[in-house]
């Protein structure tokens, strides 16, 4: 949350603060591994690889810029301890709906003083610090992908509470549609679409996997249909619309990804090093937009540029590993929602955003746990009287 709230910061150490805390803490995790060792789970695989093959480019001098490889193992580093102290913490199901229900409020929170701020603020994160940016700087995101990239990662959480929560049903069903309308907001297109594909996704899966009731979940999704309605309607589609339906939605981007295609062919096996991208992309660039192209707007392109071809494909099993997973717990969807976002955009680009997914990830590995007793939430009572007898 720290990490979240000081992203607009113009400076490294907000990240070096998070980083410092992250390392601490997975210190003492794996020292306390002796009494309750930690489970692996593949993920553990490519994050591990990820900061030796770093380390490897950077001590053999097979990187770009030796300095941002620097930055970028610290970046990897950063999610594999994310990922160890995860996988520690939530072999307790309590501690994992604990911080699930932390993570939902936060963002309900970040959400509201988004909207708030967008069309109040002038620019200026949290109505006080000025920025170069006079709109879509979304609460303390100053890239509104960024921002729809955190909403994506914990809205399905919240849908899950406001179509299986009998007794707080409207509260979560309200702060889903605050945090889907802030998106809209926002303006990203990727964001409008997977959120919105959320939306839709969420109760389908719980009606179909879960086993509830035909009339639970179309109640529940009428109150939810009905406030996201309402709220998108307050929070302004049209400028949103104006950009889904734009002559050329795929602008520079298609440039990005020819010049991309051609840095990974040309380093297929080794890469350029780690963070690197930005500082070779210019040998190869078709395009001058009068700016400095910062990433390839294509995280699962630019694994493959840095690293290698085969470095990328290792990368990218972390999504693959956390489909079955994502599904079958409902609420883990927005894993793949971001990782999706990944190929239009570049949410793991930092540290401090790319940790809440990895977090999530963390939480899959013991999902087949929770979901035996999700489903018997959701059994009818006879059935759950039949199991208790047997």
């Amino acid at each position: 949350m720290f990490s979240v709230a000081t992203l607009w910061v113009p400076a490294y150490w907000p990240t070096t603060i998070f980083q410092v805390g992250i390392f601490a803490l997975a210190g003492t995790t794996v020292l306390g591994t002796h009494r309750h060792p930690i489970r692996f789970a593949w993920p553990f695989v490519p994050l591990a690889f990820a900061v030796l093959w770093g380390i490897l480019q950077w001590s053999t001098g097979h990187t770009a810029y030796g300095f941002v490889t620097r930055v970028a193992i610290l970046k990897w580093t950063t999610f594999l301890c994310v990922w160890t102290i995860g996988v520690k913490l939530f072999h307790d199901e309590t501690a994992a709906r604990w911080y699930r229900c932390a993570m939902v409020w936060f963002a309900f929170s970040v959400a509201v003083v988004a909207t708030l701020q967008l069309y109040t603020s002038a620019g200026a994160v949290f109505w006080l610090f000025p920025t170069p940016y006079s709109d879509n700087v979304m609460g303390p995101f100053l890239s509104r992908n960024d921002f729809a990239a955190f909403i994506e990662v914990v809205l399905p959480i919240v849908l899950y509470r406001a179509v299986s929560d009998d007794h707080d049903a409207t509260l979560y069903s309200t702060m889903a549609a605050a945090m889907y309308a802030a998106v809209i907001a926002s303006t990203s297109r990727a964001g409008v679409i997977l959120t919105t594909l959320e939306v839709l996704l969420v109760p389908l899966l719980i009606w179909i996997r879960r086993g509830a009731s035909h009339r639970a979940v179309r109640a529940a999704v009428l109150k939810l249909g009905c406030l996201v309605a309402v709220l998108t309607l307050v929070a302004g589609p049209d400028a949103v619309w104006r950009r889904l339906t734009t002559a050329d939605p795929f602008a520079i981007r298609r440039e990005l990804t020819a010049s991309s295609w051609h840095m990974a062919a040309e380093h297929a096996l080794i890469g350029t090093g780690l963070g690197t991208w930005a500082t070779v992309y210019p040998q190869y660039a078709t395009i001058d937009v009068g700016a400095r192209m910062n990433e390839a707007h294509n995280d699962w392109l630019q694994w493959a540029v840095e690293g290698g071809i085969p470095f990328g494909i290792l990368i990218t099993t972390l999504f693959f590993w956390s489909l079955r997973a994502a599904f079958r717990s409902v609420w883990g969807v927005g894993v793949v929602a971001v990782f999706l976002h990944a190929a239009f955009d570049y949410p793991f680009a930092r540290a401090t955003l790319g940790s809440w997914p990895i977090l999530i990830l963390a939480m899959l590995v013991y999902v087949k746990k929770e979901t035996a007793a999700a489903s018997a939430k959701f059994a009818p009572a006879a059935a759950v009287s039949l199991s208790e007898r047997n």
